[in-house]
């Protein structure tokens, strides 16, 4: 193998999108190595990953070969039968073959396979020098990069996500020649835009982190990070208390800044009586400062912005950084005060006249069928019905407010502070703040019961709403994001333990949205009936319905969809596809029940029995389902048929589990359930080795089936275990 040299390539370009640029520089990385691999240049990439600064994508990678490997290729041509004539001579076949390699006959080999012998043209031809394919190999990165909008600059016919002004190739010591995007290759990098504006020589490519660095520019994202995270809680700590630094806060403001230096400051201690929600909202989406709170986690009126600069009069930064937040802030002030004059409940009379869905109503037509749902759930649930009502009855008043017109992402937050400064408990105010958790993929649950009644009710007409009006996702369209909502419904459900009729309560969420969306649709229907198409149609499946039966078919469908979700759940928490398959066919009414089976399942399946039993109940579901219609199988087993001592140990031993079972079944104690059931694979085994179940006698036959019913019905009570046989 040749030499290994340094690689270093640099696209210097004007500022790059924020949110975009981790996925740049991670498709710039890919790409070019991706190009290397293509063409069989080995390379060593140690710890190298994807280096990138709001001005800059970059790839260092430590080795690369000098050349290409020799490129092996092989061709295969005519059999021989078809290449050669009866003299031996070549056929046009076999000439025209040679022609395309560029070889005589002659001069090709010839290979066998299992049709027979054939010729082939084998060759080598050298490797190509690395720094003659690299110009290509970018090129093809870039092309490949994912910008939805590029830019075009000048007159210009190529386009990228910025302006480019730069590009280095260096490969060891030498530059590599190249034209990309207007710029022609060079040593010659950049500095900091104002802390050292000026070119940067680079000499070779090790040089790259160490000289950019002094010239005020820390290329590794990783290294930024750890800097802006260092600074942030120093500047903290000197303000007494802890920086709260967010994760998407963080990330972007290190796709912000070359060099990031801490500037602590402040605001008026006025602007506290706000919701410290809304301060914090405005300060890390408007303005990617960071807040400080104090030891219980309150805000102070201390934040902390991150400069791209180290200035010399740290004092002016932190006055404009100041400036900039005091008016946002005011404008927070005023919609809180305006909104306590006009108080949470006065709030709720705004919301009649504000569409939910045009078939579902207002939004007080929602809130009234969350109310009635939340009532009838808590007291299953343990939880006061009337504070649960009183919960529901305000816990979209705040949609009318000023602060959540200004923060939407303060829905229901907002709704807790104006409950508490109207005199509502602090139970019924929690509440109204955790119906909407979780709030977004790996939010946690509501904690208090209130707050998860509320939660579950609010969930239920979503999804059931959803469906009746057609608004089932399709693709990646989800206006009323029933996908996050039904995964939020299930979570709820099983992480609280709440083991709740989730089938009854389908159905109870079903009949005002199926009512509503009836009764909204009469001119629809009369004009299905004009033009005899007859009853109302189901908005889901087409099928044609009548009330009572929708109701039920759009429950149904619910289910299923809050099923399909909770696959991708468990998988995560890595359930196998089959164990979930095995208590998805039973389809418990409580998903609280579907996760106690699930856990038994997974105990189950780790007996020595399990895919034994799994097997031979899938064997007495097909003997069963092919018996169908043929034969009129006993309810009971008839003793006195029992001809084979197998038959009559099983029968026996199926009497015994189905009485040792029966209590710990009430009890839903399913682990118990499926050991004691385990205990009967000696006998299931005898009796499939020893008994023919199709007897010809029918009587015969019939006990039989009457026998691996009652033992199929006990195999699968508590999940269909078939599933676990491969």
């Amino acid at each position: 193998m040749s030499e290994q040299l340094p690689l270093l390539i640099e696209l210097g370009t004007e500022e790059l999108p924020v949110k975009a640029l981790p996925g740049l520089a991670q498709a710039f990385f890919d790409g070019v190595l991706a190009g290397l691999d293509k063409r069989g240049i080995a390379y060593q990439r140690g710890d190298a990953k994807p280096l990138s600064t709001p001005r800059r994508l970059a790839v260092l990678l430590p080795g690369v070969v000098e050349e290409q490997s020799e490129q092996r290729s092989e061709v295969l041509g005519p059999y021989l039968n078809i290449a050669l004539d009866a003299d031996g001579q070549p056929t046009k076949a076999l000439q025209g073959f040679a022609a395309k390699a560029g070889v005589e006959w002659s001069a090709l080999e010839r290979t066998t396979d299992a049709k027979g012998e054939r010729f082939v043209h084998r060759s080598v031809t050298p490797g190509a020098r690395t720094a003659e394919l690299l110009p290509e190999i970018v090129r093809e990165a870039i092309a490949a990069m994912p910008i939805p909008k590029p830019m075009r600059w000048g007159d210009h016919d190529y386009a990228f996500a910025r302006p480019v002004h730069w590009l280095v190739l260096l490969f060891g010591k030498d530059v590599v020649a190249a034209e990309l995007l207007g710029v022609r290759s060079d040593r010659m990098s950049r500095g900091h835009r104002f802390m050292h504006d000026k070119t940067v020589w680079l000499s070779t490519p090790e040089d790259y982190v160490q000289s950019l660095r002094a010239a005020c520019v820390l290329v590794d994202p990783d290294a930024r990070r750890a800097r802006i995270v260092a600074e942030v809680e120093a500047a903290a700590k000197q303000a007494g208390g802890n920086a709260r630094i967010s994760d998407d806060n963080l990330e972007q403001v290190v796709n912000l800044v070359e060099w990031p230096a801490a500037v602590l400051c402040s605001f008026e201690r006025e602007f506290l009586a706000v919701p410290q929600e809304a301060l914090i909202e405005t300060m890390e989406i408007n303005q990617k400062f960071f807040p400080v709170l104090d030891a219980g986690g309150k805000l102070t009126e201390k934040f902390i912005g991150i400069a791209n600069i180290e200035s010399r009069d740290v004092a002016e930064v932190a006055k404009g950084y100041e400036r900039v937040i005091r008016p946002r802030f005011a404008d927070a002030k005023f919609f809180f005060d305006e909104d306590l004059k006009q108080g949470l409940v006065a709030m709720g009379e705004g919301l009649k006249s504000v569409t939910y869905q045009a078939r579902l109503g207002s939004v007080a037509d929602k809130v009234a069928r969350v109310a009635a749902l939340a009532e009838a759930i808590a007291p299953q649930v343990g939880v006061d019905a009337v504070l649960a009502k009183r919960a529901a009855q305000l816990g979209k008043n705040d949609l009318q407010s000023r602060m959540v017109n200004e923060f939407p992402e303060l829905q229901g937050i907002a709704g807790r502070h104006y409950a508490i400064a109207g005199g509502e408990g602090s139970d019924v105010a929690l509440a109204i703040d955790e119906a909407y958790q979780p709030r977004f993929a790996g939010d946690d649950i509501a904690l208090s019961p209130l707050g998860k009644v509320l939660a579950i009710a609010e969930r239920l007409d979503t999804l059931a709403g959803g469906f009746a009006a057609g608004l089932k996702p399709t693709g990646n369209k989800d206006p009323f994001a029933l996908r996050r909502n039904a995964l939020g419904l299930a979570r709820t459900v099983i992480e609280s333990g709440f083991d709740i009729d989730m089938s009854q309560l389908l159905v109870m969420a079903a009949k005002p949205v199926v009512s509503s969306v009836h009764k909204r649709s009469d001119m629809e229907i009369r004009e299905r009936r004009a033009s005899g198409m007859g009853l109302l149609e189901s908005m889901d499946t087409g099928v044609e319905l009548d009330f009572a039966s929708a109701i039920i078919t759009t429950s149904n469908d619910i289910y299923d969809f809050i099923l399909d979700r909770l696959k991708g759940y468990y998988a995560d928490k890595g359930v196998p596809a089959t164990h979930f398959n095995a208590v998805a066919e039973l389809k418990p009414a409580s998903l609280y029940d579907f996760d106690r089976r699930l856990d038994a399942i997974g105990t189950f399946a780790q007996l020595p029995e399990a895919e034994a039993l799994a097997a031979a109940n899938k064997r007495i579901r097909n003997i069963l389902r092919k018996a169908e219609g043929e034969v009129r199988i006993p309810g009971d087993i008839d003793r006195a048929l029992l001809a084979e001592p197998a038959e009559e140990a099983l029968a026996e031993a199926v009497e015994a589990a189905i009485g040792d079972t029966g209590a710990s079944l009430h009890q839903k104690d399913y682990v118990a359930v499926l050991a004691r059931l385990a205990r009967l694979r000696p006998q299931v085994d005898a009796f499939f080795d020893a008994v023919m179940v199709n007897a010809e006698d029918p009587a015969l036959r019939a006990n039989r089936l009457a026998l691996l019913n009652k033992l199929g019905d006990r195999l699968g009570s508590v999940a269909a275990i078939e599933h676990l046989s491969g």
